[in-house]
Protein backbone atom coordinates (compact mmCIF):
# COMPACT_ATOMS: atom_id res chain seq x y z
CA UNK A 1 0.00 0.00 0.00
CA UNK A 2 1.45 3.29 -0.59
CA UNK A 3 1.81 6.05 2.02
CA UNK A 4 3.11 5.93 5.35
CA UNK A 5 3.09 6.55 9.00
CA UNK A 6 6.06 8.36 10.47
CA UNK A 7 6.40 8.25 14.29
CA UNK A 8 7.62 11.85 14.00
CA UNK A 9 7.35 11.77 18.03
CA UNK A 10 8.98 9.38 20.27
CA UNK A 11 8.80 9.19 23.71
CA UNK A 12 11.16 8.19 25.93
CA UNK A 13 10.89 4.23 27.07
CA UNK A 14 9.20 2.81 24.11
CA UNK A 15 11.20 0.12 22.28
CA UNK A 16 12.17 1.09 18.67
CA UNK A 17 9.14 -1.35 16.95
CA UNK A 18 8.51 -0.38 13.53
CA UNK A 19 8.03 3.06 12.61
CA UNK A 20 6.02 2.47 9.69
CA UNK A 21 2.46 1.61 9.84
CA UNK A 22 0.53 0.82 6.35
CA UNK A 23 -2.04 2.63 5.27
CA UNK A 24 -4.80 2.60 2.45
CA UNK A 25 -4.31 4.24 -1.26
CA UNK A 26 -5.74 7.53 -1.09
CA UNK A 27 -7.88 7.75 -3.77
CA UNK A 28 -6.86 11.12 -5.59
CA UNK A 29 -4.07 12.18 -3.69
CA UNK A 30 -1.52 10.74 -1.19
CA UNK A 31 -2.73 11.03 2.63
CA UNK A 32 -1.70 13.70 4.86
CA UNK A 33 1.81 12.72 7.10
CA UNK A 34 0.44 11.62 10.64
CA UNK A 35 1.92 12.88 13.61
CA UNK A 36 2.27 10.25 15.99
CA UNK A 37 3.39 9.72 19.90
CA UNK A 38 3.57 6.82 21.11
CA UNK A 39 3.89 6.08 24.97
CA UNK A 40 4.06 2.66 27.14
CA UNK A 41 2.52 4.40 29.91
CA UNK A 42 -0.02 7.46 30.39
CA UNK A 43 -3.11 8.68 32.62
CA UNK A 44 -5.01 9.32 29.86
CA UNK A 45 -4.68 9.54 25.75
CA UNK A 46 -7.26 12.15 25.62
CA UNK A 47 -5.01 14.45 28.34
CA UNK A 48 -2.15 13.89 26.00
CA UNK A 49 -3.40 15.63 22.92
CA UNK A 50 -5.19 18.11 24.53
CA UNK A 51 -1.53 19.22 26.24
CA UNK A 52 -0.09 18.84 22.78
CA UNK A 53 -2.47 21.06 21.00
CA UNK A 54 -2.30 23.68 23.64
CA UNK A 55 1.47 23.62 23.68
CA UNK A 56 1.37 23.33 19.68
CA UNK A 57 -1.52 25.01 18.25
CA UNK A 58 -2.45 25.05 14.99
CA UNK A 59 -2.55 28.17 13.01
CA UNK A 60 -5.94 28.63 12.16
CA UNK A 61 -7.56 24.75 11.09
CA UNK A 62 -5.54 21.91 11.27
CA UNK A 63 -3.60 20.14 8.21
CA UNK A 64 -1.78 17.20 9.53
CA UNK A 65 -3.60 14.41 11.84
CA UNK A 66 -2.31 14.07 15.43
CA UNK A 67 -2.29 10.78 17.22
CA UNK A 68 -1.45 9.63 20.94
CA UNK A 69 -1.40 5.71 21.22
CA UNK A 70 -0.65 4.61 24.80
CA UNK A 71 0.04 0.74 25.27
CA UNK A 72 -1.81 1.45 28.56
CA UNK A 73 -3.76 4.12 30.76
CA UNK A 74 -3.99 4.76 34.06
CA UNK A 75 -7.28 7.10 34.09
CA UNK A 76 -8.61 6.27 30.83
CA UNK A 77 -12.24 7.55 30.47
CA UNK A 78 -15.74 7.40 27.91
CA UNK A 79 -18.81 9.33 27.34
CA UNK A 80 -19.52 11.22 30.45
CA UNK A 81 -16.82 10.53 32.55
CA UNK A 82 -17.01 6.67 32.56
CA UNK A 83 -13.91 4.53 33.76
CA UNK A 84 -12.11 2.52 30.49
CA UNK A 85 -9.95 -0.17 31.47
CA UNK A 86 -7.26 0.25 29.77
CA UNK A 87 -4.37 -2.62 30.16
CA UNK A 88 -1.76 -3.66 28.66
CA UNK A 89 -3.12 -5.62 25.17
CA UNK A 90 -5.52 -3.75 23.59
CA UNK A 91 -5.70 -0.18 21.17
CA UNK A 92 -6.30 2.73 23.33
CA UNK A 93 -5.40 5.91 21.42
CA UNK A 94 -6.87 9.71 20.70
CA UNK A 95 -6.89 11.31 17.49
CA UNK A 96 -7.08 15.23 16.18
CA UNK A 97 -7.99 15.01 12.57
CA UNK A 98 -8.68 17.52 9.77
CA UNK A 99 -12.27 17.83 8.98
CA UNK A 100 -14.65 19.75 6.73
CA UNK A 101 -15.26 23.86 8.20
CA UNK A 102 -18.88 23.79 7.37
CA UNK A 103 -20.44 20.92 9.87
CA UNK A 104 -23.36 21.12 8.21
CA UNK A 105 -21.56 19.98 5.09
CA UNK A 106 -19.75 16.80 6.84
CA UNK A 107 -20.27 14.02 8.39
CA UNK A 108 -20.58 13.53 12.70
CA UNK A 109 -17.07 12.57 13.12
CA UNK A 110 -18.37 9.80 15.92
CA UNK A 111 -20.20 8.11 13.05
CA UNK A 112 -17.77 8.49 10.46
CA UNK A 113 -15.17 6.47 12.36
CA UNK A 114 -17.63 3.85 13.72
CA UNK A 115 -18.17 3.07 10.13
CA UNK A 116 -14.71 3.15 9.21
CA UNK A 117 -13.43 0.77 11.94
CA UNK A 118 -16.25 -1.58 11.32
CA UNK A 119 -15.82 -1.94 7.86
CA UNK A 120 -12.02 -2.38 8.60
CA UNK A 121 -12.88 -4.95 10.69
CA UNK A 122 -15.31 -6.86 9.15
CA UNK A 123 -13.11 -6.90 5.70
CA UNK A 124 -10.92 -9.16 8.14
CA UNK A 125 -13.74 -11.37 8.79
CA UNK A 126 -14.49 -10.04 12.54
CA UNK A 127 -18.90 -9.74 12.99
CA UNK A 128 -19.09 -6.19 13.74
CA UNK A 129 -22.27 -4.04 14.39
CA UNK A 130 -22.47 -0.80 15.71
CA UNK A 131 -24.33 0.42 18.81
CA UNK A 132 -25.90 4.14 18.78
CA UNK A 133 -24.30 6.40 19.36
CA UNK A 134 -20.13 4.96 19.53
CA UNK A 135 -19.98 1.84 20.16
CA UNK A 136 -18.70 -1.66 18.06
CA UNK A 137 -20.04 -4.77 19.15
CA UNK A 138 -18.51 -8.07 18.25
CA UNK A 139 -21.16 -10.77 17.26
CA UNK A 140 -20.31 -14.05 19.80
CA UNK A 141 -22.14 -17.06 20.41
CA UNK A 142 -23.29 -15.45 23.61
CA UNK A 143 -24.67 -12.57 21.61
CA UNK A 144 -23.34 -8.82 20.87
CA UNK A 145 -20.70 -8.16 23.18
CA UNK A 146 -19.02 -4.36 23.39
CA UNK A 147 -15.52 -4.47 21.43
CA UNK A 148 -14.81 -0.88 21.34
CA UNK A 149 -16.07 2.66 22.64
CA UNK A 150 -15.69 6.03 20.75
CA UNK A 151 -15.24 9.43 22.47
CA UNK A 152 -16.09 11.73 19.65
CA UNK A 153 -16.04 15.62 19.45
CA UNK A 154 -15.39 18.84 17.35
CA UNK A 155 -13.10 21.97 17.92
CA UNK A 156 -14.69 25.13 16.84
CA UNK A 157 -13.90 28.47 16.01
CA UNK A 158 -17.49 30.12 16.09
CA UNK A 159 -19.36 28.08 13.32
CA UNK A 160 -16.18 26.64 11.79
CA UNK A 161 -14.94 23.71 12.57
CA UNK A 162 -10.86 23.71 13.31
CA UNK A 163 -10.30 20.21 13.67
CA UNK A 164 -12.16 16.98 14.36
CA UNK A 165 -11.16 14.80 17.88
CA UNK A 166 -12.12 11.28 18.54
CA UNK A 167 -10.82 8.72 21.21
CA UNK A 168 -10.84 5.00 20.62
CA UNK A 169 -10.26 2.43 22.95
CA UNK A 170 -10.19 -1.07 21.36
CA UNK A 171 -10.32 -4.69 22.82
CA UNK A 172 -7.29 -6.64 21.40
CA UNK A 173 -5.78 -8.94 23.49
CA UNK A 174 -6.83 -7.42 26.72
CA UNK A 175 -8.52 -9.23 29.85
CA UNK A 176 -12.52 -7.58 29.07
CA UNK A 177 -14.85 -6.74 32.03
CA UNK A 178 -18.14 -9.07 31.70
CA UNK A 179 -20.40 -8.21 28.87
CA UNK A 180 -17.44 -7.27 26.42
CA UNK A 181 -15.58 -9.00 24.13
CA UNK A 182 -12.09 -8.89 22.25
CA UNK A 183 -10.42 -10.29 19.47
CA UNK A 184 -8.14 -12.95 20.71
CA UNK A 185 -10.19 -15.35 18.65
CA UNK A 186 -9.82 -13.59 15.23
CA UNK A 187 -6.91 -15.43 13.18
CA UNK A 188 -7.13 -12.69 10.79
CA UNK A 189 -6.92 -10.29 12.92
CA UNK A 190 -3.54 -11.96 14.71
CA UNK A 191 -5.35 -12.73 17.42
CA UNK A 192 -6.20 -9.57 18.79
CA UNK A 193 -2.25 -8.12 18.55
CA UNK A 194 -2.09 -4.81 18.92
CA UNK A 195 0.84 -3.09 16.86
CA UNK A 196 -1.25 -4.82 13.77
CA UNK A 197 -4.61 -3.84 15.07
CA UNK A 198 -3.22 -0.06 15.52
CA UNK A 199 -2.46 -0.15 11.88
CA UNK A 200 -5.79 -0.99 11.22
CA UNK A 201 -7.32 1.56 13.22
CA UNK A 202 -4.92 4.41 11.68
CA UNK A 203 -6.70 3.21 8.20
CA UNK A 204 -9.49 3.40 9.53
CA UNK A 205 -9.31 6.82 10.62
CA UNK A 206 -7.78 7.58 7.23
CA UNK A 207 -10.96 6.39 5.72
CA UNK A 208 -12.99 8.30 8.27
CA UNK A 209 -11.64 11.69 6.84
CA UNK A 210 -12.03 10.56 3.37
CA UNK A 211 -15.95 9.95 4.39
CA UNK A 212 -15.76 12.84 5.78
CA UNK A 213 -17.23 15.29 2.95
CA UNK A 214 -20.25 12.38 2.14
CA UNK A 215 -22.92 12.42 5.39
CA UNK A 216 -25.53 10.94 3.26
CA UNK A 217 -23.07 7.87 2.47
CA UNK A 218 -21.71 7.46 5.91
CA UNK A 219 -25.59 7.39 7.18
CA UNK A 220 -26.58 5.02 4.40
CA UNK A 221 -23.42 2.64 5.37
CA UNK A 222 -23.78 2.80 9.41
CA UNK A 223 -27.80 1.80 8.86
CA UNK A 224 -27.01 -1.04 7.16
CA UNK A 225 -24.78 -2.04 9.99
CA UNK A 226 -27.07 -0.54 13.13
CA UNK A 227 -27.62 -3.26 15.57
CA UNK A 228 -31.42 -3.34 16.39
CA UNK A 229 -32.75 -1.04 19.78
CA UNK A 230 -34.89 -2.05 21.82
CA UNK A 231 -37.98 0.73 22.14
CA UNK A 232 -37.16 3.92 24.56
CA UNK A 233 -38.91 5.38 27.17
CA UNK A 234 -38.92 9.40 26.62
CA UNK A 235 -40.97 12.03 28.12
CA UNK A 236 -43.51 9.55 29.20
CA UNK A 237 -43.58 7.59 26.06
CA UNK A 238 -41.91 4.73 24.13
CA UNK A 239 -40.06 5.62 21.14
CA UNK A 240 -38.81 2.93 18.57
CA UNK A 241 -35.34 3.47 16.70
CA UNK A 242 -35.52 3.53 13.43
CA UNK A 243 -32.34 4.56 11.70
CA UNK A 244 -30.02 7.64 11.79
CA UNK A 245 -29.72 10.92 10.79
CA UNK A 246 -27.41 12.42 8.92
CA UNK A 247 -25.56 14.09 11.68
CA UNK A 248 -25.38 10.82 13.34
CA UNK A 249 -29.08 11.55 15.40
CA UNK A 250 -30.88 8.28 16.09
CA UNK A 251 -34.41 8.86 14.51
CA UNK A 252 -37.48 7.05 16.26
CA UNK A 253 -40.68 7.17 15.61
CA UNK A 254 -43.98 7.25 18.37
CA UNK A 255 -46.61 4.99 17.54
CA UNK A 256 -48.45 7.59 16.58
CA UNK A 257 -46.37 8.27 13.39
CA UNK A 258 -44.43 10.93 15.32
CA UNK A 259 -41.00 11.30 14.97
CA UNK A 260 -38.02 12.81 16.84
CA UNK A 261 -33.84 12.64 16.49
CA UNK A 262 -32.28 12.23 19.25
CA UNK A 263 -28.65 13.16 19.79
CA UNK A 264 -27.38 12.14 22.94
CA UNK A 265 -28.19 10.33 25.84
Amino acid sequence: MRGAILAKHREPGLRAEPRRLSQPRAAAADPPLWQLRCLPLCGSTEHELSRWLERQPPADVLDQPRLVVARRQRRGHGQHGRRWESPAGGVWLSAALPWPADPQQAAAPALAVALALAETLAERGAPVRLKWPNDLLLLTPHGPRKLAGLLPGLRLRGAMVRWARIGIGLNGRNPVPVGAANLRGQARLHHGEPLFLSALVLQALQRAMALATEPAEVCRRAEALLEPAPPLWLEEAWWQPCGLAWDGGLRLRHPDDQERILRRF
